[in-house]
């Protein structure tokens, strides 16, 4: 079976765009467009259709234009926000299955008896025809620790599923939606790629230096790629070549994308832990780096049975406020760098607000709002010039008045560790440091409110 991929007339001139010449401030109408999918949310209004809002918008305003007095018009306003932000932003999920069901595979004492771990394939959706792997580790004499969900690659012990090949222009900073192809010259399916990019460390490497395991908490790993594949490969048609493997197919009227499915996994993951008495079910901690970082947050603002949110380095559609992210306004990552790398990771209507996030009716701390009165912290780096502080920092303050109405000041916090993009111990301290605090009860002598003045008069704002 031979692949080939086709690219459009534009995509050409746009192999030839570097990654740091100034973007068009719209669009180009060149962009192949996705096939539409139907699904059974109401459409919401486009940028032409909205006023221009460079403020923050205000979470505990009702649709209606009331202001947010009572726990019940918080309840309305937690929808409404879930519902803008899922129509926009992450594209419509399936609802929970229900019928998540763990078969152990294999299960074996590692780190000199200091630690057990557990292989667990999951079987839920319709007919039971979707599957996980996950690595379950927890510490040996803990009983019923806290437990992190993170995605590692790969659980050990498990079989690395075939992979798509990547979009023709993935990764190169250019216009994902230029680009058509793979054309498939064989009758068949789309061939597998190359199988998991990064060596699996064993699990005997992950029980003697995971930072959590020695801590006292228990450790859940599982490969977001086994949820969808993060490729921006696209079919003849233009559709995303990932939607025909792992969770897509099975729910063909949802246009959910990357990041909602890896999310969607995390709750999933979630639904069999609330049966392991191996683990303490009410403090569940989810976290991910970079791109796993936004679907952290994701799916720590969509499952309210997630106890704690703590992304890394999500940068551009994580953390950091759109208004105040991207080309002019700080960092390297804002809504149309995002939006034309890497449509794929998100609802098909986010595309459309490519250099007028000022006109989106929500903001990045409209998720931070839905993981109120949870403990949420976000983790960056010094000097990751991804993400802006000062879109981390304007994302923080918008949320911490819902905070404050859910009595839960402090909660929503923020930690700076020396490092460019990515994920060093320092990060691992603060969040475990975060979790004894809020979730354990434990006196922690740090601070987690404060951002560095000389790094937020670095960071370029509006």
């Amino acid at each position: 079976m031979q692949i080939r991929t086709t690219l459009s007339a534009a995509a050409l001139m746009a192999c030839a765009i570097t990654a740091s010449a100034q973007l068009p401030s719209r669009p180009d109408p060149k962009e192949i467009p996705l096939p539409e999918i139907h699904t059974s949310m109401k459409p919401m209004p486009g940028p032409d259709a909205l006023p221009n809002r460079p403020e923050m918008p205000d979470p505990l305003i009702l649709d209606n234009g009331q202001r947010v007095r009572t726990p019940a018009q918080w309840q309305q306003r937690r929808k409404e926000i879930r519902t803008t932000l899922e129509y926009y932003v992450v594209g419509l999920a399936p609802p929970p299955p229900g019928n998540v069901v763990g078969h152990v595979l294999s299960e074996q004492t590692l780190a000199n008896g200091k630690v057990k771990y557990r292989l667990v394939h999951l079987t839920f959706g319709p007919k039971d025809s979707l599957s996980l792997d996950i690595g379950i580790f927890t510490p040996i004499g803990v009983p019923a620790p806290p437990a992190i969900i993170s995605p590692s690659g790969t659980p050990p012990g498990a079989t690395p599923l075939p992979r798509l090949p990547q979009g023709a222009n993935q990764g190169k900073g250019q216009d994902a939606l230029l680009v058509t192809g793979p054309m498939v010259t064989e009758p068949g399916t789309l061939p597998p790629g190359a199988r998991e990019g990064i060596r699996t460390r064993t699990a005997e490497e992950i029980a003697t230096t995971n930072p959590a395991l020695a801590h006292g908490y228990a450790f859940v790993t599982f490969n977001n790629n086994d949820c969808g594949e993060d490729t921006t490969l696209r079919l003849p048609d233009g559709s995303w070549a990932y939607r025909t493997t792992r969770f897509f197919p099975a729910y063909p009227k949802n246009d959910w994308g990357l990041l909602g499915a890896w999310a969607w996994g995390v709750s999933r993951i979630v639904d069999y832990l609330q049966t392991d008495a191996n683990v303490d079910k009410t403090k569940l901690i989810v976290t991910g780096i970079s791109r796993t970082g936004k679907s952290a947050l994701i799916a720590g603002a969509f499952d309210d049975r997630i106890a704690m949110t703590a992304p890394v380095a999500s940068s551009g559609g994580g953390t950091p406020a759109f208004r105040f992210s991207g080309e002019g306004r700080g960092g390297k990552e804002g809504l149309t760098e995002i939006v034309r790398k890497y449509p794929n990771w998100f609802s098909p209507h986010l595309h459309q607000f490519w250099g007028q996030q000022d006109k989106l009716p929500f903001d990045a701390h409209w998720f931070f709002a839905l993981c109120a009165p949870r403990p949420i912290i976000s983790l960056e780096g010094t000097h990751d010039q991804n993400v802006p502080i000062n879109g981390v920092y304007q994302s923080e303050l918008a949320a911490r008045p819902v905070y404050s109405f859910l009595h839960a000041d402090g909660k929503i916090g923020v930690s700076f560790a020396d490092r460019p993009h990515g994920m060093v111990q320092g990060d691992w301290d603060a969040m475990l440091a975060f979790a004894d605090k809020y979730l354990l009860g434990k006196q922690v002598d740090r601070d987690f409110y404060t951002f560095p003045p000389a790094l937020l008069s670095t960071s370029e704002g509006k």
